[in-house]
């Protein structure tokens, strides 16, 4: 700790004034730095069907590398988690974004590579090549993407107090929509105007290596912009956020550090209640992301083309949900963003079944309110889980409670994918439906067991 930071004034109007300066320059720069990481994810989606085109890689292996780099992600969040717990999340976080780039510079350059590890650049030893580098990298990739949010967890739970950090946090949360919003505009723009020939061969690549390059410059701005705590400006830490362990004496930092890991995260029922809860919460918004489209078409006659336009308009109600949800718990709930979350859930369900009720013949603008209303509600979860689970669990134990929570939201694709997909083939889709409702009530479910809980794991509240 400085001397500056031992000395500040908390109570002065320069501090306070220095402060709102850091903490906001903190949420911005984190913001553009995980839309950042974004760039480096969603990319794949769009540059499939070139791929596809292209190389000659199937539906198949293009579905496992997308399973394999969820799956991996979902466990990298966790390890992530705890190691950003006690590293510093400025060079980590930049660190992160900076490797994820080379990642897909790599992938980028797959068809060279494949072409020099096989000794020749067609035939089946190059295809085999090819596919095995193509899937390595992309799971090294998705593992690498577990070094973005940990350490935004940590970083935004040092700059907010508890008390804001429900719209504050609400408010990044953002940067997921922006990110991938984004890098689609991009990436379609590239897929229709790059590469070579009339069907624009080997414009996927350009994919890869133009939001690689905005990616790494992140990385740097990441490096200038960010510091890890208040203390590392010479400001105090923030009031109110005293963590107390019931033992500590005689204990080594990283013991410390251990004691609290058992104490507010793993021996915490409230964490594993929110991870829960969280798997639902996720199972609703992936079912519809993930099978909007397809339900729109066979179960309410919409067309392709509008059919994408509505579930895009789902996401940005959910930008508004987030925001609303947020501002919501801040001002009317004191910072309990798990009952936000109840009637979140409630809200969802209910909209659920509006969705499973409205006739084909039923005018499209009442199926795009339902669906937006869909959206608003879930999203303001898919938000306040991670603010609940990093207030829970301190400051001191925000990413690592982040990671259990997010291995228990991509575990849910588990369902969102293959089960809801073969409820839909075998029973049709009003089981699908009925199973989207039953998911919402077991999420609000698990969000009321903690109805009567604090707002925060911190010793000063009461």
């Amino acid at each position: 700790m400085t001397t500056s930071a031992q000395t500040a004034d908390p109570s002065s109007a320069e501090t306070a004034k220095r402060f709102k300066y850091w903490q906001w320059r903190t949420i911005i720069a984190t913001m553009v730095g995980y839309a950042l990481f974004y760039f480096v994810r969603k990319n794949f989606s769009m540059a499939m069907p070139g791929m596809e085109a292209d190389l000659g890689i199937s539906k198949t292996s293009l579905g496992i590398f997308l399973t394999l780099n969820g799956l991996v992600y979902g466990g990298s969040r966790f390890l992530n988690g705890m190691l950003a717990d006690v590293l510093n999340a400025r060079f980590y976080m930049a660190t992160g974004l900076a490797l994820c780039a080379l990642a897909n510079f790599a992938f980028g350059f797959g068809v060279d590579i494949a072409a020099w590890i096989s000794g020749e650049p067609s035939g089946p030893a190059f295809s085999n090549a090819l596919i095995l580098f193509l899937g390595i990298t992309w799971v090294v990739n998705g593992f690498l993407q577990g070094s973005g949010f940990p350490p935004c967890a940590r970083l935004l739970t040092h700059w907010v107090p508890p008390k804001e950090l429900a719209t504050k946090m609400s408010v990044w949360n953002t940067s997921h929509s922006i990110g991938a919003g984004l890098v689609v505009i991009l990436c379609g723009y590239i897929m229709a105007h790059m590469g070579t020939g009339e069907n624009h061969t080997g414009a996927w690549r350009w994919c890869f290596w133009i939001p690689a390059s905005i990616a790494l410059l992140g990385s740097i701005g990441l490096f200038a912009f960010l510091r890890d705590t208040p203390t590392d400006v010479g400001l105090p830490e923030l009031e109110g956020t005293t963590v107390k362990l019931k033992k500590t004496s005689g204990k080594t930092k990283s013991a410390e550090h251990l004691a609290l890991l058992r104490e507010k995260v793993f021996f915490n029922p409230l964490i594993w209640i929110l991870g829960f809860s969280n798997f639902f919460v996720y199972v609703v918004r992936f079912s519809v992301l993930d099978w909007g489209p397809t339900l729109l078409q066979q179960s309410k006659g919409v067309s392709v083309a509008k059919s994408g336009w509505l579930v895009a308009l789902f996401e940005i109600a959910g930008i508004v949900g987030m925001l609303v949800a947020g501002w919501a718990t801040d001002r009317w709930l004191k910072g309990r963003a798990h009952r936000t979350c109840v009637f979140c859930m409630l809200g969802a369900a209910i909209c659920a079944i509006a969705l499973w009720q409205i006739p084909a013949s039923a005018p499209m603008w009442m199926l795009l309110a339902v669906l937006c209303s869909t959206g608003f509600f879930i999203y303001g979860p898919q938000a306040l889980v991670g603010i609940a689970a990093a207030n829970q669990a301190t400051k001191k134990a925000a990413a690592s409670a982040n990671g259990i929570t997010g291995i228990f939201a991509y575990a849910s694709t588990a369902v969102s994918g293959v089960g809801f997909g073969y409820v839909a083939q075998h029973y049709g889709w009003n089981f699908a439906y009925i199973a989207i409702i039953i998911m919402a009530f077991i999420g609000m479910g698990g969000f009321l067991l903690m109805w009567g809980a604090k707002a925060d794991g911190y010793d000063e509240q009461a």
